[in-house]
């Protein structure tokens, strides 16, 4: 068979079924070789980047590795931003690009780059394979090493000529599989042991805790403690939670804010963090002052980066998670569901007569199911989404202020749809966001996928304008644009859609003209806001430099 075939032999064997990118010439081995292969389905996007995003989501909600792929020279550089995201979010993307045959490496071929050392620093392994012998062996090690330990992307160039050259006497091996990483149990107890020690802490929940959602509710019961999340970990813990505070870091409650600045917590559990930025406040340093502070994690870096950390927990957090119950357990303390103390009262005051971006975005999740999932771009509402909107059901948004691009939300909420089928799927976008990636909701149409694509159309660049007019006092006008008909536009493209301009414009009825379609529908929002976002001190952040 083709070196090619084999490549898809063993991803088909790793349960991979679909192969996000754009075919091109130096990838055409392997998009020829999907005409015999009805197991995987190519999922042709408009930009490269946008298939990167894709790949992530679908890595994220299938828990497995995913493939992307991209031709020599531009079609691989535009999946580094990808490839940079899904490093950042841990996230196993197998990234295949093509490269000039290898007999005309350095002789200026067309679109010829090295693209070996560009994802280097990006991913977790990065490769050319210049002989069809070396091939299948490289493709198993990167997937191996994209799921072991941390997950994390990788990379392999394959020239022209090696993925057409034949391979004989071929044995396709079984499918990687990560092993778990158990914490010390000796680090068990002793985490346990000062917990006891100390009856008052804090759990302070970064988005790590997604597949561990219910051991991190009963640990936070038996405690007895409140919760506070970082903007990532928003839709892990139910808003009526009583022991939920809410969002500390970027955008986040003056409630958590004030639990950590003046609360008498003696003890700061932090799991599945890495105290970046955004999730600390622009790196508060009240977050662990006078607190005793242990970090669960699986990634050893996130130790001691900025904090240092009494007791780190090296492990999967859900069996670091079960492992602390059940010490817990050894001594006397249970689950306290009956005698939950409701540490803070999370106030939401819903003026809903102006017509602005908090009452759009909470009026319109009133009609959307309370499982639906948002997949949020990066924008003004993004700062909306995370101190407004309420968190209904398990899992429900997918936000990413670690290294999301605009226009990254539409491509994270196709790959999140593919994913998981069943799940009502919603990406909340801006204008200038859509004006990147926007064309890939003819993706969504060419597949079938009911997305509802929101659109906050405010004809500027939102986040850029509030920050310039906080931190200068000005704006520069080529932050602002004349307003374009972005719902005309996708009935242009058959896509159905309806145009907001006020608040009476959304309903019931009209939200389920949106809904169950076979196929993607644009709401626009014809919104401008001048309230100022609740981005925390993002801005007071900014505005420290230069001075």
């Amino acid at each position: 068979m083709k070196a090619a075939r084999m490549v898809l032999e063993y991803l088909k064997g790793n349960g991979v079924q679909h192969i996000f990118g754009i075919p091109a010439g130096s990838v055409n081995a392997f998009f020829d070789e999907l005409n015999d292969m009805s197991e995987l389905t190519p999922i042709v996007t408009k930009h490269e980047g946008a298939a990167s995003y894709m790949a992530a989501a679908y890595a994220k909600y299938t828990d497995q590795m995913s493939v992307c792929i991209g031709c020599s020279g531009p079609g691989g550089t535009n999946l580094v931003t990808g490839a940079a995201n899904a490093m950042r979010e841990h996230l196993p993307v197998l990234f295949l690009t093509g490269a000039v045959p290898v007999n005309t490496i350095g002789l200026n071929a067309s679109q010829e780059l090295d693209a070996e050392p560009i994802f280097r620093p990006v991913t977790k392994y990065s490769v050319t394979v210049k002989e069809s012998k070396d091939l299948l062996k490289e493709v198993v090690k990167a997937a191996e090493i994209a799921i072991s330990g941390v997950p994390g992307p990788v990379h392999i160039a394959i020239p022209i000529d090696v993925q057409h050259e034949m391979v004989q006497n071929i044995e396709i091996p079984a499918p990687s599989k990560r092993k778990k990483m158990v914490p010390n149990l000796d680090t068990i107890k002793n985490v346990a042991n000062e917990l006891v020690k100390r009856e008052k802490g804090y759990i302070f929940v970064g988005q790590g805790v997604r597949n561990s959602v219910e051991q991190l509710i009963e640990l936070a019961e038996m405690l007895n403690w409140p919760i506070i999340t970082t903007p990532q970990a928003k839709g892990y813990i139910p808003e009526d939670h009583p022991l939920l505070v809410g969002v500390f870091g970027f955008a986040g409650h003056e409630a958590a804010s004030a639990l950590i600045a003046e609360g008498d917590g003696q003890v700061l559990l932090i799991v599945g963090s890495s105290l970046g930025e955004t999730a600390t406040n622009n790196y508060n340093l009240s977050l662990t002052k006078n607190r005793f502070s242990i970090q669960m994690d699986f990634d050893q870096s996130v130790f001691n980066r900025k904090y240092e950390v009494d007791v780190p927990v090296l492990g999967d957090i859900n069996l670091s998670l079960l492992f602390l119950i059940e010490e817990l357990r050894t001594k006397g303390i249970t689950r306290k569901r009956d005698k939950l103390e409701v540490k803070v009262k999370k106030e939401f005051i819903e003026d809903i007569g102006e017509y602005n971006t908090k009452n759009v975005l909470l009026n319109i999740q009133r009609y959307l199911p309370s499982s639906t999932r948002y997949a949020i771009d990066i924008g003004e509402f993004m700062a909306y989404v995370i101190h407004h909107m309420k968190v209904l059901d398990y899992d429900t948004y997918n936000i990413n202020v670690h290294f999301g691009a605009m226009g990254s939300g539409i491509g994270s909420a196709i790959g999140s749809k593919l994913a998981e089928p069943e799940r009502p799927v919603v990406c909340i976008t801006g204008d200038g966001c859509f004006f990147m990636h926007g064309m890939e909701i003819l993706t969504a149409k060419e597949y079938n996928l009911p997305i509802l694509f929101i659109v906050m159309n405010n004809a500027r660049l939102g986040m850029v304008y509030h920050g310039h007019a906080l931190q200068f006092h000005r704006t520069h006008p080529s932050f602002e644009q004349n307003s374009i008909n972005i719902s005309a536009l996708a009935a242009a493209m058959d896509i159905p859609s309806f145009r907001v301009t006020e608040l009476l414009d959304i309903n019931q009825d009209m939200i389920n003209n949106l809904l169950n379609l076979n196929g993607p529908a644009v709401l626009e929002v014809a919104l401008t806001d001048h309230n100022t976002p609740p981005m925390g001190d993002r801005v007071k952040f900014l505005s420290s430099f230069g001075k």
